[in-house]
Formats: C-alpha cells, sequence, structure tokens
C-alpha cells in the first residue's frame, strides 16, 4: 500500500531513484507516450491553433464560472438531474454515503475519477460496509493492491506487464500466469463483467460539464464508463467546480486538445454525453442521476487573477509525461493525489503550503511542462509564486492559501540579508572572499542538499579582480 506524503518528498525521491524496476517502466512508457504527442501534432501552426483556441475557451469559462454553475445547475434540474454541492471533500462524501443508504446498497461500480481519489471515496464507503470496485482497468489493478494511482490518466503505468500478472496472481482465485496482454485484459473484463448488473450505484467523474444543456461529458478508451453510467439504476457523477464550460460548441476544441495531448489519439474510443436520466420511452440508462459539484480549495485559487489559471487544466498528463522530475521518480514519490507539475500547483489549494513546502520546489523549473500544456498553463511561474507564499505571508486582497510562511527560515533570511549586506559594501565583500579562499581546505565536502547532487565548492585561489589588475585592466 502507497502511504507516501507530500512532506517526505525528499526521501521518496531518493527511493524511487533506487528502483530500477520502477526506473525502467517510466522510461518506457513516458517514451512512447511522448511519441505518440509529437505525432499528433506534426503541424506546429495547427498545434498553435489548437492550443489558443483551448486556451482562450478555458479562460472564457472559468472567467464566468460563478454564473456558469448557476445556469449549468439550472439545466440540470431541468433535465432531472439532481445537483448537489459540497465544499470540502467530507461533505462529498457525506452525500455518497445519504445516496448509498437511500438505495440500502452495499456495491457500487465504479469508472476513473480523479476526484473521487481526491475524496478518497472507497476507503470511505468501506467503513461503511459498502464495496466501491474500480472498473478502468489501470483504477482496478491498484485497488486489487490496495495502491493509489502513479498517473492521472494511467493509473498503473508504473507497473509493467509481469507485475500486472503477480497482482492478479495474488488477489483472483484460479488466474494462471501470463504476461499476454490479451490475456490479462481479458481476465479483468470477466472479473468485472457481473459487477455491473450486480451494482445498485454507478459512478463516474465528469470531464466536460455543459453549462448550455446540462450535460456531462466523459471520455474513456475501454467502455467502463459507460457501463457505469448506464446499467445501475442510480449514477453518481462527481467533478471539480473549475470543469463547468459554458457553451456545448465548446467542448469538441477542449476534446481535441485532450486527447491528443494525453495519449496521441485524434479521438477516444468513446464519449459519453450524459443529460439526464432514462425517460419513459427510452429502454437502459439510470433512472437516478446525481451530480455532485466540488470545491474543495478550488474557489481559493479562483479569487486570484494569477493563480485561477490551475484551473484552466483538463488532465491530460502531458505535462507529467514530459518533466524530468516525473518521468524519473514516477507518481507515488510525489505522495499526492495529482503528481507532476500541475499536482505541484493544485495541491497546495487542496492540501494547504505547510504539508506542499517542499513538493513545490522539486522543480527544475526546465519549462517543459508549460511547452506542452494544452491549454498554456504557467507552471513555472505559478511554482515561483508558491514558492514565495510558503515563506512569505503575502499580502492579498483574498483569503491566502493556508500554510503560507510555512518554510520561512529565520537562518535563510538572516544569510539573505548578510549577503544583501556584503554585496552592497564591496570592501566588506572582498575582504571576506579572501578570508574564503584561505579556508578552502577546511570546507566540509557535505553541504547538505547543496552537496546532494553537487561536489562541494571551491573557490579560485585568484580573483578576477586582482587577476585583472595583475594585467593592468583593473579599470
Amino acid at each position: 500500500m502507497n502511504h507516501n506524503s507530500p512532506e517526505h518528498i525528499h526521501q521518496q525521491a531518493k527511493e524511487a531513484l533506487a528502483d530500477k524496476e520502477l526506473r525502467q517502466n517510466f522510461r518506457g512508457a513516458m517514451d512512447y507516450l511522448r511519441t505518440k504527442r509529437k505525432e499528433a501534432f506534426p503541424d506546429k501552426d495547427e498545434e498553435k491553433a489548437v492550443r489558443d483556441r483551448a486556451e482562450a475557451i478555458r479562460q472564457r469559462c472559468l472567467s464566468k464560472l460563478p454564473e456558469l454553475l448557476e445556469k449549468f445547475e439550472t439545466q440540470c434540474l431541468r433535465n432531472g438531474i439532481q445537483v448537489h454541492w459540497a465544499q470540502h471533500a467530507e461533505d462529498a462524501n457525506a452525500i455518497f454515503s445519504k445516496l448509498a443508504a437511500d438505495k440500502q446498497t452495499t456495491l457500487m461500480v465504479k469508472g476513473k475519477s480523479m476526484v473521487s481519489e481526491e475524496i478518497e471515496l472507497n476507503h470511505h464507503m468501506e467503513k461503511r460496509g459498502i464495496r466501491c470496485l474500480e472498473s478502468d482497468m489501470g483504477e482496478y489493478i491498484v485497488q486489487l493492491d490496495g495502491d493509489t494511482p502513479s498517473h492521472i490518466i494511467m493509473p498503473a503505468i508504473h507497473k509493467n506487464k509481469q507485475q500486472v500478472s503477480d497482482t492478479f496472481e495474488h488477489n483472483i482465485q484460479g488466474f494462471v500466469p501470463t504476461t499476454d496482454v490479451d490475456e490479462l485484459i481479458q481476465t479483468g473484463r470477466r472479473m468485472l463483467r457481473q459487477a455491473y448488473q450486480d451494482a445498485q450505484i454507478g459512478v463516474s467523474g465528469v470531464n466536460f460539464a455543459v453549462a448550455e444543456t446540462g450535460t456531462l461529458c466523459l471520455v474513456e478508451n475501454e467502455g467502463n464508463g459507460r457501463m457505469c453510467t448506464t446499467i445501475p439504476d442510480t449514477h453518481i457523477a462527481i467533478t471539480g467546480i473549475e470543469k463547468v464550460v459554458e457553451f456545448l460548441t465548446d467542448v469538441p476544441p477542449l476534446f481535441s486538445a485532450l486527447t491528443r495531448s494525453a495519449t496521441g489519439q485524434l479521438i477516444t474510443t468513446y464519449f459519453n454525453m450524459i443529460s439526464g436520466p432514462r425517460k419513459e420511452s427510452e429502454l437502459d440508462g439510470p433512472k437516478e442521476v446525481h451530480i455532485i459539484l466540488l470545491d474543495n480549495g478550488r474557489s481559493q485559487a479562483y479569487h486570484d487573477s494569477e493563480l485561477r489559471k490551475t484551473l484552466q487544466c483538463i488532465r491530460c498528463g502531458a505535462c507529467m509525461n514530459h518533466c524530468p522530475v516525473y518521468t524519473r521518480i514516477g507518481g507515488h514519490a510525489y505522495g499526492t493525489v495529482y503528481p507532476g507539475p500541475i499536482g505541484k500547483i493544485i495541491s497546495p489549494h487542496l492540501m494547504g503550503l505547510d504539508k506542499t513546502k517542499d513538493l513545490i520546489t522539486a522543480s527544475s523549473l526546465c519549462g517543459a511542462c508549460e511547452e506542452v500544456c494544452p491549454v498554456r498553463i504557467p507552471i513555472p511561474s505559478l511554482l515561483q509564486r508558491l514558492r514565495q507564499e510558503s515563506k512569505n505571508k503575502a499580502q492579498q486582497e483574498h483569503a491566502p492559501i493556508n500554510g503560507q510562511d510555512a518554510a520561512n527560515s529565520v537562518l535563510e533570511k538572516a544569510a539573505m540579508k548578510g549577503f544583501a549586506y556584503a554585496a552592497t559594501h564591496p570592501s566588506f565583500y572582498h575582504t571576506a572572499l579572501d578570508t574564503a579562499r584561505k579556508m578552502n581546505g577546511v570546507i566540509p565536502n557535505n553541504l547538505g542538499g547543496w552537496t546532494q547532487c553537487r561536489v562541494k565548492p571551491k573557490l579560485a585561489k585568484t580573483s578576477l579582480k586582482q587577476k585583472l589588475a595583475n594585467r593592468g585592466d583593473s579599470k
């Protein structure tokens, strides 16, 4: 079971780097996904046009978010969809618990939903004697292991074929070990097929929620999402409030940007559009549809014009696939539901800067994430902003992020003040450097984080100023 925490990311990263099999698994998977994305955008001008349009749509919709949420609720109610609002994860789980109690259910079958991971739905349902069975193949595999997803669109990407076979062997009675991918998939399908019939409640996430029509849009490749949302009598969808878009015509451009950035597909196998429960004239579909709109820190980001850009995310995972940190340590090392670059800017709003102060420093700020983001979220600049707020109490008009000033270090501030004084007093600065040169031999080899990946600093015997003076170029 993965019990990692963002507060221990440094140690978790070391352990991940020491796991040769894990690194090999990620290297192959990330190389494949980067190649697929590159092939999906062969024309750079077209790629720019796709990203321009997707960014504009997300920014327009976010600028109207409060009114769009109200419009979405009104339209959903008109369509027969019951709307629930959840301020925090606890509220969302309470809504699920009440609906489960009303239906007297003991089994829920769930399609892939990162928001349900965010609220730890499976864990909370289990405490109430309700099994919440994952039907996405990747999620099903990690659930059998008692594990958590390591990627937002490919939950079991950290496992190879042999590891999946081992998981099935330990958890599925009568399974004959094999590394044949088709047989592994068929095994999962056979185990899940009856659950769709038995479950009283089907659970799903939402990729886009359309305010104009009250439509829930789900993007998938396996068909499990369609099974979860049509076979059980009750369908409960959960989504973050930022997923609302204004018009139905906003969806195709975002859909194209999502699939091509995520898996290099021009279109996914399934695209589900749900606008209400089963009508009297229809032969299938749920009798009830519920949508839970979750805040859980998103309003805090929304009320800051710069941090609001965090909410543009359409959960494609491209930033992870191109990040030099994520591709080497994987998702579990981050200790958060949303790993990688996007996780580093979302998690502080969900968990507070006191718990994520080290997470936001786990970046080279190389900018690869921003270069491939289909909606152009400026992740590096947002990380810099969060780093500043982790060390100082920002004077903001709106509510500050929980845990501001958590990374404040009296020693660091004193050191920076000392350097500022030296840098503005040349005689003191040069005297200090001359003294440091004479102490080269006594500088310890271990200087904490600096020497973790570097050799200890060694000052030149003669300063540049002295060399210029010796040449007669001191002026």
